[in-house]
């Protein structure tokens, strides 16, 4: 594995498996579950992290790349509710796994420095390749969070019984 002291490449690699380790006891129907209207179900997590992979991420790096001090706009999520919800979650867990092993091979494959690149984001201001690479780290653990909760709350609480009544989840 090529060092090119970029940050959080190890943790964005390994996502995908984290998150199949956390998935592998759910049938459909526990995927699609919400906790309540408003929150997101595993397979809304899935289609966004597979929007967002290539959307966001993957748009920002090839511009990070290829242009000089670019400017990017936020990303809202609930924006893109209705998007998520008519995904199949198989379909875009499989999509978002193809995107991020083509995407860590792509920034691997960067020269040292590369961290150092600029850009502005329209709501932060000025921002380094190597400040959205710590970013895209905080995403995926926040994802791994929620989805780790709303696997607690969904497949395990109930079968816990009196065990379980101690624990506060937020799916």
């Amino acid at each position: 594995m090529k060092d090119n002291g970029l940050p959080c490449l190890d943790l964005l690699e390994a996502t995908p498996t984290i998150l199949r380790g956390l998935m592998a006891e759910l049938s459909a129907e526990d995927v699609r579950w919400k906790p309540a209207p408003g929150r997101f179900s595993v397979g809304e997590v899935l289609a966004h992290l597979s929007h967002t992979e290539g959307h966001c991420y993957r748009a920002r790096l090839d511009r990070f790349l290829s242009e000089e001090n670019p400017e990017f706009e936020g990303d809202d999520a609930q924006h893109h509710l209705e998007l998520y919800r008519d995904m199949d979650p198989e379909d875009a867990f499989d999509h978002f796994e193809e995107q991020r092993e083509t995407n860590i091979e792509a920034l691997r494959d960067l020269p040292p420095g590369a961290g150092d690149r600029h850009a502005v984001h329209k709501e932060v201001g000025p921002i380094t390749l190597a400040q959205m690479l710590n970013e895209w780290a905080l995403h995926d653990l926040g994802h791994i969070r929620q989805i780790a909760e709303l696997v607690r709350a969904r497949k395990y609480l109930a079968g816990a019984g009196p065990l379980g009544a101690s624990y506060e989840l937020k799916p």
